[in-house]
């Protein structure tokens, strides 16, 4: 699957968007607007002005929806709502593509308007990601990790669809040693 720099980007984002409160965890590492502040930091947003307790609220319910599109099962009734649900976001963020070049990028589009809000910006330009994600008929690179205590979400890019989880450097490896370890014990007794 051919996926240009900044369909890439906004992956990225939607994905960090919504491992800040991970599936079945009680935790929200977007608790306030100081950490809202880093995750746009850490995600390299841009045309980002002040940020208030509005924003967070906003980008949250974003979040949750993005969320929704993850934990929806691989069948037909499950990629037809999650079309819903992007229809309804990009629609509501006010989608308006416009080519741009800022901050050292060369051309690339933005789909969200002018001076639009952090939650309209990640509807916008994370949701027309996830959307060719399903156009092109790949609604099941969406996925959740598979690793019992994690279920962070991620975007298996790899060629045959066989990533399991979010990282396999810490889930992966961790559970593959579990086994091993499980197995030696078995083999001891």
């Amino acid at each position: 699957m051919l996926i240009n720099h900044d369909t890439r980007c906004a992956l990225d984002a939607v994905v960090d968007l919504v491992n800040t409160a991970p599936e079945g965890a009680d935790r929200d590492d977007l608790a306030d607007v100081a950490a809202l502040r880093r995750f746009v930091e850490r995600n390299d947003i841009s045309d980002i002005g002040t940020l208030g307790e509005r924003d967070l609220a906003a980008v949250r319910a974003v979040r949750d929806r993005f969320a929704e599109v993850f934990s929806a099962a691989g069948n037909e009734a499950a990629t037809r709502r999650s079309a819903e649900l992007l229809n309804a976001m990009i629609a509501a963020a006010g989608t308006t593509p416009r080519l741009t070049d800022h901050d050292g990028f060369d051309w690339h589009v933005h789909y969200f308007a002018p001076g639009a809000s952090l939650a309209d910006h990640l509807a916008a330009d994370c949701g027309m990601a996830l959307a060719f994600i399903v156009v092109a008929g790949e609604r099941e690179r969406l996925r959740r990790c598979e690793a019992p205590d994690c279920r962070h979400a991620f975007v298996d890019l790899s060629r045959n669809r066989s990533r399991r989880y979010c990282d396999s450097r810490t889930c992966g490896n961790r559970l593959h040693v579990a086994a091993y370890r499980a197995r030696r014990r078995e083999a001891a007794s």
